[in-house]
Order: structure tokens, then sequence, then C-alpha cells
């Protein structure tokens, strides 16, 4: 698995398995595309519940947690990412996996309550999207991809394909509850090409209302920045965001080499 790409420079580790990752993709054409899912049924979660594990729906599990003050009061939150368990959503693959586990995830943000216990704030089905394609790698597939760090929660999508795409990298978002919303402040987008070594970064502040565009290649530590004013420096919420790994803020990503 390609390492996780850092926002604050391109490093020099990732060439070696970027150039692994290139010869294998060569050589293993992808016959494991997207493809039908079985259907589910997200459940519902309770409004409140005493603990944690009191949103935890019958045959999910937890999956990862967060915990820190989101709104400001004091008291510690928690965010989960929950998992479904059902062994309908594990399908036979010819490539790349022996099994395609496709159950979905849910989002789950949890403010702490003045008398104790926790209330529902966030239950998001779309950020994390559903496995369709063996050869594509988990997106999220590590606990640490979710954290809370001085009131923002920060959630990390990997994207590559182990076989029939060339393109690796991250996406982050970083989302701040406002308005009885978690809205986004902040979103990082890193891209490899792994047959020619070109690199792409984007990072987008919707608190300043400006994105960096930068550009360069493994073979070499110059890059080429660019600076850019949002139409709308008004973050979007999670809601209106979608399917993680679809996004693209402004259209910015499109621009992209």
């Amino acid at each position: 698995m390609l390492k996780r790409v850092q926002h604050d420079g391109w490093g020099e580790s990732r060439a070696g398995p970027i150039i692994k990752l290139a010869f294998f993709s060569l050589i293993v054409p992808a016959t494991a595309g997207a493809q039908d899912l079985p259907p589910v049924a997200f459940p519902s979660l309770p409004a409140e519940a005493a603990t944690e594990e009191g949103f935890v729906p019958k045959g999910w599990r937890i999956e990862a947690r967060a915990g820190g003050d989101l709104d400001g009061d004091g008291r510690p939150d928690t965010a989960l990412v929950l998992r479904g368990a059902d062994p309908v959503n594990f399908i036979p693959q010819p490539m790349c996996e022996e099994r395609l586990d496709t159950n979905p995830r849910i989002l789950a943000m949890l403010l702490a309550r003045p008398g104790g216990g926790y209330r529902l704030a966030v239950d998001n089905h779309a950020l994390i999207p559903r496995r369709d394609n063996a050869c594509q790698v988990d997106p999220f597939s590590d606990p640490g991809q979710l954290a809370i760090e001085r009131g923002i929660l920060r959630i990390d999508l990997e994207r590559m394909m182990s076989a029939g795409g060339w393109d690796a990298g991250m996406t982050t978002y970083k989302l701040r509850w406002r308005d009885e919303a978690l809205r986004l402040i902040g979103f990082d987008y890193s891209n490899v090409k792994r047959n020619t070594g070109a690199l792409s970064r984007l990072s987008v502040n919707y608190l300043t209302g400006r994105a960096k565009i930068a550009t360069g290649n493994i073979e070499t530590d110059r890059e080429k920045i660019r600076w850019t004013k949002l139409r709308n420096p008004q973050g979007p919420t999670l809601d209106w965001i979608g399917d993680g790994l679809a996004f693209d803020p402004e259209g910015l990503i499109g621009t992209l080499p």
C-alpha cells in the first residue's frame, strides 16, 4: 500500500513504492471493475444514548473512534466510523482480493450531554463510499484516518488502484461544527501518477477563501505553485459534500495535470 502523502511536502521515501506499484499495474490487468452490489438498508441510529456503544446497531461494529471537544462546551465529544458486518456483502473476486467486503460505513458524531451520555449530531452515509471494486484499495483502512484536533474533525481517504489505474494519493477533510452542522473549513488533495511520476497537490482553505495548487515530479524537489481565490469561500456542509472520493471543490481537481 502506498504510504500516506504528507501535506507539507512531497518526501523522498515514496519513489520506491511508487515504482513497484507502477510495475505491478503494468503486468496485472484490471478485470474486477465496479459492479452491482447487494442492496443494503441503513439502520436508524438512536437520538441519544448513555455510551458510544449505545449507538451501534445490531450487525454493525465500531471501526474507528476519535475523541475531543467539537462544539466548544468543554465536554469530550466523539466521532465514530461504524461498519456493517453482514456476510452477504462479502463478494468472491477472481483478482486483487479473494473476497471484496462491500459492507457500508456510517460516520457518526456524538456530542456530550451536560448530564452525561451523548446526543447524535451527525449520521452520514456518503463521505466514506462503499467499495465496489476489489482492485481499488479500501479508502478507510486505518483507524488513524479519523481524528479530532483542536476542535476540528479530520478524515483521510486513500485513493489507489492495485491494478487498472495509475493515480494514487490522499484526500483530507477538515470540518468544524457550526450552526448545528459540520462545515468544511479545509480540504487537501494529493496525487501521484505512478507511470510518469507527476505529482500534484491542492490545498483549499475556506477560512481565507484561497486555494494553493502545486505541481511537480518525484524526480525533483522543484514544484510550480499558483494561488487562486475561491468563488464561494463558504465551506459546504458535510451532507452537501456527498461521496468523499468524488468531491471536487469548484472543479479545481479537474484542472490538475
